[in-house]
């Protein structure tokens, strides 16, 4: 493994953190009594014996934690779990007067005498070092047993009466053997640690290729990581960070790749002439019904029924709509213009789907003749009569009275001209003589 870029950003406990992982507690830090901080891929422990004081339960496994810090504050802690983490000593835990559990499987702690800074925990009942390099020492557990007088299990197992006596008993030996393969073990480390600056710097060199060739490592990513797997390694805090520094590089690629295999180009929703077109991104089952009778389009578009209408969008245009549906767009082009003022959008109660209303620009005959009839209705409920009136010089009506002959018309016709018709008579016979004897016909 000495071929990874090892630029990469820390990981520090923020306060942002600190509050999301504390909803249970309406994100308030002062009065914070137990907060799970595990699996955060943090590196560097610091801040909380400063915003929570009050903390009795801490949970910080499965991170890349290298050292016990900034915890001493902590006077009301009962329980940390620190486990699978980059811990190599116990230190820095004297303030933690009410520590009663401690949790640290399978770190790498191979100082085995660092646990002589847990006697001042008077509390403490129960500890866990399973995991750890120490545990592979000739007499590990009796050095703990008869260190820790107030240890009451250790790794899971009871501690006896009998059992802390034969430790005690033979606790100078037991110590004189831990003191050497303690010894071992450092001198191991610092080897190591000399070949991981040593690789350090094979990989700062081999940064500085040209372009071409780190062109040519994207290539053979697979062989790469075929390589970086299988290459046999010493399980130390350095190849675990820098196993974790790998992946974080290759998520890192991936990603970059995917969001270029994403972008994809811009789709035209106008023709350069102006012309719009139909697009339907979403992939919606839609219709557009023409409301003759309301003179309107009416568009239903099946958006999801449980969608919030906050991610929809509607724009009406004269000749088309568009909808933008949590960023994906919707366009369709109408038959007719419409008027984009007078359009209304709504969600439908029962199935959640978008109801566009578009009135027409053009006004129909029917509908105008219709809107004279409801009109005049309107206006004999009301009890209001309207009274037509003819212009007679566009209009021309027949004379009923001289559609018969004057002569045929002689005491003939309704009542009213029958005056006139005696009157008539009498000059067709003015040679008759009138005598003053003979009494008058009528």
């Amino acid at each position: 493994m000495n071929h990874l870029n090892t630029f990469t950003s820390v990981q520090l406990v923020t306060e942002d953190l600190v509050r999301r992982r504390a909803e249970h507690n309406n994100c308030e830090l002062f009065s914070l009594e137990e907060i799970s901080l595990h699996q955060q891929e943090i590196e560097k422990l610091e801040y909380l014996d400063k915003w929570c004081r009050d903390l009795k339960i801490l949970y910080l496994q499965n991170n890349l934690i290298p050292k016990i810090e900034n915890v001493g504050r902590l006077k009301k802690l009962e329980y940390l779990n620190i486990a699978l983490n980059n811990i190599e000593r116990i230190e820095n835990l004297e303030g933690c007067e009410e520590l009663k559990k401690l949790d640290l499987t399978a770190n790498f702690i191979g100082e085995l005498s660092s646990i002589e800074v847990l006697k001042y925990n008077i509390h403490l009942k129960e500890l866990f070092l399973v995991g750890n390099p120490c545990t592979d020492f000739e007499g590990y557990r009796q050095f703990v047993v008869a260190t820790l007088h107030q240890l009451e299990s250790l790794d899971s197992k009871e501690i006896e009466r009998s059992e802390r006596t034969r430790a005690l008993q033979d606790y100078p030996e037991v110590k004189k053997k831990i003191r050497e393969q303690e010894k071992a073990y450092l001198l191991k480390r610092a080897r190591e640690k000399e070949d991981t600056v040593t690789n350090s710097s094979l990989c700062d060199s081999e940064n500085h290729q040209t372009e071409r060739e780190q062109q040519t490592w994207e290539e053979n990513d697979d062989e790469e990581d075929r390589r970086f797997w299988e290459e046999p390694t010493p399980y130390t805090p350095e190849s675990r960070l820098e196993a974790h520094r790998y992946i974080e590089e290759r998520r890192a690629k991936d990603s970059k790749r995917e969001s270029k295999k994403k972008e994809k180009p811009l789709r035209t929703l106008i023709t350069a002439d102006g012309k719009a077109l139909n697009v339907n991104e979403p992939k919606l089952y839609f219709t557009l019904e023409d409301d003759e009778e309301n003179n309107q389009f009416i568009l239903d578009l099946a958006v999801y029924r449980h969608l919030d209408t906050s991610l929809l969008d509607v724009d009406v245009q004269t000749t088309y709509v568009r909808v933008q549906v949590k960023g994906k767009l919707f366009q369709l082009v109408l038959p007719e213009e419409v008027k984009p003022d007078s359009s209304s959008a709504k969600r439908s109660q029962t199935t959640g789907h978008l109801v566009v209303s578009m009135p027409k620009v053009c006004e129909r005959v029917s509908t105008s003749i219709k809107t004279s009839d409801s009109t005049a209705q309107k206006n004999t409920r009301s009890g209001q009569v309207e009274k037509l009136e003819v212009d007679p010089s566009r209009y021309s009506f027949p004379d009923v009275t001289k559609i018969i002959q004057e002569k045929e018309r002689i005491g003939q016709g309704p009542i009213s001209f029958q005056p006139r018709k005696i009157t008539e008579n009498k000059k067709s016979y003015v040679d008759v003589e009138n005598d003053e004897d003979v009494p008058p016909l009528i």
